[in-house]
Formats: structure tokens, C-alpha cells, sequence
């Protein structure tokens, strides 16, 4: 059983799996949505949930830096419980504070082009979300 990881924006998720022993997240894809137009890409997560053997999915959850919940936290929060609700699956909400910076630095010194960068951000930053989730419990 695998652990899915989730970076989710207003516009893309990025999505993570962990390998069957739940010791390392690795990088699956970038998932366009549309928030504002109500698309939210349950439809594909779904498929990745039943095609990986998926059993829990752990979100990124944007805090402020003082600890404080924003509206994308929010909306962030929103997005879990219809994940919750769609999959009966457990959903933990991960404090994602920094990842996406942490992720752009990991591809700056990779020497990653700019165009590049904007094309796997969030997935990286859904590995890095998920790696951190996972290295907490082993």
C-alpha cells in the first residue's frame, strides 16, 4: 500500500507516491485544475489512488509563517475533506511551510531551466511534502 502526496494549488496538484514500503516519494505528475471553474481532478487522483494501491493521501497544507491558516490553507483544508469524503481514505494535513522554496532551490542547483522549473515545481514540491511526512514516522 502506498502513501499518495499532494501539493495543491489553484491551478495545478502536484502528486507524489511513496514506494510500497513507505520510505521514499517519488515524483508521479503535475495535475491541471481549474479552482475558480470548480475542477478539481478528482477524476485522475481517483485513478492514480486505484491504480498504485494507494491508502492514505498526505496534503500539503500552506500555513502563514506565524502558524496561522489563510485562505489557500483553506482552501487547502476544503480540497482534503472532498478527498476524505470521495476516497474513505485517511487524509493528513502536513505543514507545507517553505516546500515549494525548498523545491525551487533543489532545481536552481540542479541548474534546471526556468521553463523547465514551472513545469515540475509542484510535483517536487509534492515529494518534498511527502518525504518529510514519511521520514517523520520511520
Amino acid at each position: 500500500m502506498r502513501i499518495m502526496g499532494l501539493d495543491v494549488g489553484s491551478k495545478t496538484v502536484g502528486i507524489a507516491l511513496s514506494d510500497a514500503l513507505g520510505w521514499t516519494a517519488q515524483g508521479l505528475e503535475t495535475l491541471k485544475i481549474n479552482e475558480d471553474e470548480n475542477i478539481f481532478g478528482f477524476e485522475q487522483i481517483g485513478k492514480i489512488i486505484k491504480e498504485h494501491e494507494v491508502s492514505k493521501i498526505v496534503v500539503g497544507l500552506p500555513k502563514n509563517m506565524n502558524g496561522t491558516i489563510g485562505p489557500r490553507g483553506e482552501a487547502t483544508q476544503r480540497y482534503a475533506a472532498e478527498l476524505e469524503k470521495l476516497f474513505n481514505l485517511p487524509t493528513v494535513l502536513w505543514d507545507e511551510r517553505l516546500s515549494t522554496v525548498a523545491a525551487e532551490r533543489v532545481l536552481l542547483e540542479a541548474d534546471v531551466s526556468r521553463k523547465k522549473r514551472k513545469k515540475v515545481i509542484d510535483k517536487m514540491a509534492a515529494v518534498m511534502i511527502l518525504q518529510g511526512f514519511l521520514d517523520s514516522k520511520n
